[in-house]
């Protein structure tokens, strides 16, 4: 399984409430976002993963770049990644997406906090629906609402993705920012770059749009951490048993 990471942003408000540190390199349970989620893909059979991150975080690219020549635990790590500044995560997406092709793939932001076993579950059902074709994508999504402008995803009795939604209705869940897709969907971003479509949830439609069979996959919780009392958050939720 291919895997990426998009690290891009600024982290303008963890930066504005006190935080030092750059965005990926902030530490929950005493880790850094970034070491956390590389610890999880090689849990879960990552044979590639790419990182984008910025150019005006020269300490993430350092940080990256020990990973890449020590490895990480002891493990060493199929790692590359791409240092340049884009205006959005799916111009981001669009940087990396020349490595995402020959198979499946999944792609998060940096700070996306979930369970562990969780995802597991959900790469193994991702793994099994596209070998048996029943989807070319498989969503990340939580009935936990703690975003400031969350992207409601609305389904199916079968949990088949039907649309993506600024506004709730009758959905129950909402994106979670974890995006298993396969090479037509690189066809979907190629489409939306042409047009300057420039949001990840603008990516989204455009997957349901251009006719792609998408599947979503509840987790309990996803946490994104955007502000400094969300490290606290993040923290109490992955001790929970």
């Amino acid at each position: 399984m291919k895997y990426a990471i998009i690290a891009a942003g600024d982290g303008s408000r963890l930066a504005s409430e006190g935080v030092a540190e750059p965005k990926p390199l902030v530490r929950v349970g005493g880790r850094p976002l970034i070491d956390r989620l590389l610890d999880v893909f090689m849990q879960n059979g990552a044979d590639d993963i790419t990182v984008i991150c910025n150019e005006s975080m020269a300490s993430v690219a350092s940080h990256l770049r020990e990973l890449q020549l020590g490895g990480l635990d002891g493990r060493r790590l199929p790692l590359r990644y791409v240092v340049k500044s884009t205006p959005s995560s799916m111009h981001s997406f669009f940087e990396i997406s020349r490595y995402m092709g020959g198979g499946p793939f999944c792609v998060t932001t940096v700070d996306t906090i979930f369970r562990p076993e969780e995802f597991g579950g959900y790469v193994r059902a991702f793994s099994e629906a596209v070998a048996a074709g029943s989807c070319q994508g498989m969503m990340g999504v939580t009935d936990y609402i703690d975003d400031e402008k969350p992207l409601y995803v609305e389904t199916d009795e079968g949990m088949n993705v039907t649309a993506f939604l600024d506004r709730s209705g009758s959905c129950r869940y909402v994106s979670g920012g974890i995006y298993g897709l396969t090479a037509p969907a690189l066809a979907t971003l190629d489409g939306c770059m042409r047009r300057g479509e420039s949001r990840m949830r603008n990516f989204q439609r455009a997957l349901i749009a251009d006719g792609l069979r998408l599947k979503a996959y509840p987790f309990t919780k996803v946490l994104d951490v955007d502000h400094a009392a969300d490290i606290r958050k993040a923290e109490e939720f992955l001790s929970e048993k």
